[in-house]
């Protein structure tokens, strides 16, 4: 596997403090499940997923002492953040049902073939057909993994944010269907299901899983907050993204389309063509941009 092995001093203390979440959470769960809908793929048919997780999600173990579910959310880059439920017992419990246990119908076609087009759109609509698929050139980029072309463009815009004194730590970027699984239940457990469908993507549902996006921190704190919008690395990055190929793909005031709360700290490498397009065509969704429709929800159930 390749590596990108050059990682910041800042980078090394963050993740450190990760306290080896891949590690902790790393106790194996039997994986299983069937085949989830059609998108980034051919057209979807009728499917029930029941699935459980045999990887552990590297951000669910930091954020199981976290403070507040409505000050943050990871959405459908859903690592656990530091934010805590305000949920009562009997809600967690009821919620920590599998989200699988409803057949799923009516999921779209992805505008795209392939789930390595950088076209490719993933969301509560648009599934990936093959729901284990991973990419096949991922690389080691700072302590995380990530496709080769994205990894070497962030690589570029981290270099060019320090060079203006800004530093950009990555949080998350890849993870795999069955990290998305544990990542996707730490949530239904802590918030219900209902909550953490806006917070989190289920299992085949991530973006993450594509190796294109990339969740960022702050050494100024607010990680996976909307507070990071007014750091200088959230400030930065949205005036800066897209010269580098990277949008913001959930953005303010969006979630009826998106079907995600505002994030600020996620961001989609999608290519600087395809990203200057973006810009230039005055879209606010990559949904819009790509002219798929809104996605506020997953499909209803047959």
């Amino acid at each position: 596997m390749k590596s990108l092995h050059r990682t910041s001093t800042a980078q090394e203390s963050f993740d450190s403090s990760a306290v080896n979440r891949r590690t902790l959470l790393g106790a194996a769960l039997g994986v299983g499940g069937t085949a989830l809908l059609a998108a980034c793929g051919s057209q979807g048919q009728g499917a029930s997923s029941s699935s459980s997780a045999a990887s552990a999600s590297e951000s669910a173990a930091a954020s199981a002492a976290s403070s507040s579910a409505s000050s943050a959310a990871s959405a459908s880059s859903a690592a656990p953040s530091p934010v805590a439920s305000a949920t009562s017992a009997s809600a967690s419990a009821s919620a920590s049902a599998s989200v699988s246990s409803s057949p799923l119908a009516l999921a779209q076609p992805s505008v795209e073939s392939q789930p390595d087009s950088l076209r490719c759109l993933v969301n509560k609509m648009r599934p990936f057909e093959q729901q284990d698929w991973e990419p096949s050139d991922l690389v080691e980029f700072y302590g995380h993994q990530l496709r080769a072309e994205a990894a070497k463009a962030a690589d570029t815009m981290i270099d060019a944010a320090a060079t203006d004194g800004v530093t950009l730590l990555v949080s998350s970027a890849y993870r795999s269907y069955a990290v998305q699984q544990q990542t996707y239940q730490y949530w239904v457990s802590v918030n219900g299901q209902q909550v953490a469908d806006q917070l989190s993507a289920r299992p085949g549902y991530s973006e993450h899983q594509t190796g294109l996006a990339i969740d960022f921190a702050s050494p100024e704190g607010c990680r996976l907050e909307e507070c990071y919008r007014d750091t200088l690395a959230g400030q930065w990055l949205a005036k800066n993204a897209p010269r580098y190929g990277y949008i913001l793909r959930f953005p303010d005031g969006r979630q009826s389309v998106t079907g995600y709360r505002f994030e600020p700290w996620h961001y989609r490498y999608v290519g600087v063509q395809i990203a200057q397009e973006y810009v230039s065509s005055g879209a606010k969704t990559f949904e819009e941009f790509i002219g798929t429709g809104a996605a506020p929800d997953y499909a209803s159930a047959s």
